[in-house]
């Protein structure tokens, strides 16, 4: 047996939980913010990345916090539709109550277990987009570890 060729890392944990969530369209969550246009029907879940949170000293735990933001667009309309990014970044935070389905990652991948997701921070309106962008962020921290089979 062949182990995997790579660790897992928080941003593809990230990834992988919120593809799980109901009220948050699968295809719609990245790293990286699509063309408006890709997203304009369900609006968008952008992981941004790691903003704190540390692993711990004697186990191979991982806790880091993370941020997480929500986008909606109107195409050709400078007004936002803040209620669609504010029902999906509400719809991450219900889902933080309730526990993480297993994480299934790529083959090449280790095998990683989350344990929880829980909200640090309430969501964020973030007003001024000249674009007419509707956005949402909140800092997630998530508890997990990679398992080595």
């Amino acid at each position: 047996m062949t182990l995997p060729l790579h660790r897992p890392n928080t941003e593809l944990i990230a990834v992988a939980w919120l593809k799980t969530l109901p009220g948050v369209p699968s295809g719609s969550v990245g790293t990286t913010l699509p063309a408006a246009e890709a997203f304009a029907a369900d609006g968008f879940v952008q992981v941004v990345g790691v903003v704190g949170g540390s692993p711990d000293a004697y186990v191979p735990l991982r806790n880091p916090v993370v941020q997480v933001d929500t986008w909606a667009v109107n195409p050709g309309s400078k007004r936002p539709p803040w209620g669609k990014a504010n029902t999906l970044i509400e719809n991450i935070l219900a889902a933080c109550f309730t526990t993480p389905d297993p994480i299934v990652l790529r083959d090449e991948y280790f095998a990683a277990r989350l344990f929880e997701v829980a909200a640090t921070t309430e969501p964020r309106r973030i007003p001024g987009d000249e674009g007419g962008f509707a956005r949402y962020s909140a800092d997630l921290h998530f508890h997990w570890i990679q398992i080595e089979e």
